[in-house]
Formats: structure tokens, sequence, C-alpha cells
């Protein structure tokens, strides 16, 4: 038999789906086509290996159901929401910092509408997108100035690029972290322009050591925050004002790059010493960066603050109109440092700083709530039970801190956790949890109570999916932070 002829045509496959599914006409008609030409591809790519040899394998009832659900998975957007459920507050693999309800408002009344994004709305004339958010910063940091670029690798790439290029800056050994993605201080540097000067040990350097690294060749001094690892124990490291007085006796630029950045103490809630944007400032350094998704609790955004002679130069760069935020990056920040203007309201309106802050007994009394949902839900296929645990800040923010958290441990009974776990990285939304101990937990610290409804019927869906038969689902993976 000529299995080739067994296969139906595009036209029966679209006049079959239209009829299964009237929801898919909605996709373009041609890149429906498109797709069920692909998958007729596909099958005769099989045939032609001899990896199919039943006739009946290529009727029309049989690839209706496989077209159907491709087409079903071509037709939701690529990049959609999902629920995170792993206790990392900043995870980076999931889009950082979610925004606070007054900075997606912000967005969505700027996104779909003409805007004064460069508009000076007193005299008519081009003004600058930075007067939108720059008046904020200055008031909340004491700055004198301020601008604002996509991402904080951008700003210390633009101020290095902007104030010393071809000239060197001394940078303490222990400092040349690598900030994520394998973005390293010393790449960022040498695509900047600049020299890299390294100064003292990777435990200990002094003010000493800085002293004698400085010559007619510098061109700044820099101190990188090690956001994302702490050394302890035999350790030394020249403070920020000690710097600063270093840096005015050779009238050279102190520059801070703060990664993480903070306008909010965290002390009171158990947290180690965070430098602060303002504090820093305080103590001398004369150009500051810092993330605005990460303990900001904004959009993705590298803003840079401090003094005006420094900051007009680096707004003058060339370099700056290639990294510069668009206005929906710039209506979520305003709208998330107008909160900080009272800090107490802060803390409750902007998501990753409540998530941070969240005290144990109010986590606890969350995942109980949270497992009897489950109980009612998942009876008979899963066990429930409540563990401790401990959560992450992540986005390279307080990493030697994992704050406690009552944990939602949940052990299927109808099929593997793994099983289980790729199961819900499908569901819609995806549910994205922590598999340990041969169980997968639920870490309420990330999960807002609106999301106990679709975490429960995701599971629930998934314990049930295929009548509980655990084979032939693809293996997949989800890097972590």
């Amino acid at each position: 038999m000529n299995l080739f002829r067994c296969l139906p045509s595009v036209d029966a496959l679209l006049k079959a789906l239209d009829a299964v599914n009237p929801a898919l006409p909605a996709l373009p008609r041609p890149y429906l086509a498109d797709l069920a030409a692909d998958f007729l591809e596909e099958q005769r790519s099989a045939i032609r290996n001899g990896l199919l040899h039943d006739p009946e394998h290529l009727r029309l009832a049989a690839l209706l159901p496989m077209l159907r659900e491709r087409a079903s998975q071509a037709a939701r957007p690529h990049l959609r929401p999902a629920i995170n459920a792993t206790g990392v507050v900043l995870h980076t693999n999931m889009g950082r910092a979610p925004l606070a309800r007054e900075a997606v408002a912000a967005v969505t009344a700027i996104a779909g509408s003409y805007s004064n994004l460069e508009l000076d709305l007193a005299t008519g004339e081009r003004g600058s997108r930075y007067s939108h958010v720059e008046d904020l910063i200055r008031r909340l940091t004491g700055a004198e100035a301020a601008l604002v670029v996509n991402n904080n690798a951008a700003a210390v790439l633009l101020i290095l690029d902007t104030l010393c290029k071809g000239r060197e800056v001394p940078v303490s050994r222990g400092q040349l972290v690598e900030i994520g993605g394998s973005f390293r201080i010393p790449e960022i540097m040498e695509k900047s322009g600049v020299i890299l000067r390294e100064v003292g040990t990777t435990n200990r350097t002094t003010l000493k050591d800085y002293e004698n690294a400085l010559n007619d060749q510098t061109g700044a001094i820099l101190r990188v925050h090690t956001s994302n690892y702490r050394i302890i124990g035999f350790t030394a490291d020249a403070s920020i004002a000690d710097l600063a007085r270093l840096a005015q006796s050779r009238n050279l630029p102190l520059i801070d790059d703060l990664g993480s950045g903070s306008l909010y103490d965290f002390s009171p809630f158990g947290l180690p010493d965070e430098p602060r944007v303002a504090d820093s400032l305080r103590d001398g350094a004369d150009v500051l960066a810092f993330s605005g998704d990460k303990l900001l609790g904004g959009p993705q955004a590298g803003i840079i603050c401090g003094k005006s002679q420094w900051i007009a130069r680096i707004k003058a760069n060339p370099l700056n109109r290639a990294l510069r935020v668009d206005k929906m990056t710039l209506a979520a920040l305003e709208a998330t440092l107008r909160l900080y203007l009272d800090p107490a309201e802060a803390v409750r309106r902007i998501p990753a700083l409540g998530m941070i802050t969240a005290p144990p007994a109010e986590l606890a009394a969350r995942a109980r709530r949270l497992a009897r949902r489950l109980r009612r839900a998942l009876a008979g296929q899963a066990h429930i039970r409540l563990t401790p645990g401990v959560s992450a800040v992540g986005g390279g923010s307080f990493p030697e801190h994992n704050p406690p958290t009552t944990l939602v441990s949940i052990t299927p009974t109808v099929c593997s956790v793994e099983t289980l776990r790729q199961r819900l990285l499908a569901a819609t939304p995806p549910l994205i949890a922590r598999v340990e101990r041969d169980a997968l937990h639920l870490d309420p610290r990330t999960l807002r109570d609106d999301e106990y409804g679709p975490t429960a019927s995701a599971l629930e869906q998934a314990l049930s999916e295929n009548g509980n038969n655990c084979s032939g689902f693809p293996a997949r993976t989800l890097a972590r932070t």
C-alpha cells in the first residue's frame, strides 16, 4: 500500500479543524494552512524513514487531534503570565519583580495612546523623556540629577564609556563579579573602552591599594557592590566615604555600581544591611547605578544618578540613545517611584517589598489556607502536608539570607513528582514550583491569594491527565535563578 496516499490534504485538515474547534480560525488562515502543511510534511518524513507503517495512523481521524493540539499551542502567546510558587521573589527567569497595580495601570494608560514622552506641555516644544522621573529620583535619593537606561549593565557601560574611555579604572579583585547570564564586570569594562586596573586581593582591598593604583592615566574609581555573593572571614574593604575623599583629592569621579539598589530600609525585618542609594550618595559617590526590577520592585531599567556635572556628560553621550527606555518603562517606573514617597505605603503596595518582608506567621497562615483548598481539590490523588522551609530574595539580592517560610508539600499518588512538575509547566497559566525531597513544594511567599484557585485547578488537571497515565510526556527543563 502507498502510505502517502492515506494522508489527507491540507484543505481536508483545515475543514475538519473548523468543524471541531471553531475558535481556531481566529488564527490567520495562511498561518493555519502553513501549520497543516508542515504537520503533513512531518508525517511524510516519518513514512520515508520507516517510522510509520499503519495506514490507520495516517487518516484524518487519527491526525486531527494532533494537529488541533499544535494549533491550540500556536494560538497562545509565547510570552504569557505564570504562577510563581518557587518562593524566589526576584526570579530572573520569570521576569524578576512583578509590578504594583499602580504601575500596571500606568503602563496600560500610556501604551495605547500618544503621550508627552518628549513634549514639554508648558511650551509645546520638545522636552526630555527623563523629566518624567528625574525629579522623583532626586527627591528619593538626594541626587542632583538622574537618567534612566534599559538595565543596570547598560548603565555601567554608559557611565564608563562617557567618563573613562581609554583610561584606567581601578577595581578591587573581590568586586569583579559576574552579574548573571555570563555577563561579567571585566567584560563590560572592556566593551566600554576602559582599562581595568585590578587592586588588592579577593578578600582584602584597602584604601592604600586604591591610592597606589592611581596615576595620570586614571579616569575614575569604581566600586562594585557584590550583590550576588559575600566574602566573610578575614576581609577588608574601603568604604565609600574613604574612596570619595581619595577621588576628590585627585579630581576623579567615584562611580558606585550598586547592582540591586534599594530605596527601602529592610533592617527592621531582620534582613542584612543592604546599602541604600541615598546612603551611597550621602557618603560621597559622584555617579551611582542600580536596577529598577530588583529591590526597587519596578520595571527593568538601569537608573543613573549623582552629581549634575557628571550626569550632564552622560546624557550627552550618543550611546545614550541606543540604551534609552521607552514610554511604558517610564510610566511603570514613575508609578513605582511615587509609591516610595510614603515608605509605609510602598511596602504595602509594591509586591516585591511585601513578599520580601512577609512575616513567618503570615506565611504559615497562608500555607494552611492553601493546603486546605488543595486537600479538597486533590483528594485521593496526592498527599498534602505543611513543612518548614526557606525562600530566597533572588536576583542577586541578599544572597546569604534565606528567609523562613512554610511550604505546602505535595506528594502525588498517581504519578511521579517529575511528571507532575512537567505537566504543570504546560498548564494555563504555567505553574512553576520547587521539587525537593521527592515532593513538589509551593511557597506562599510568592503566591498571591487570587492565585490559589488557578493553582488548585492546575494541580487537579495535571494529576488527572490521560487517566493518570504518567507515560508519554516529553522531557522539559527549567533553568533556575
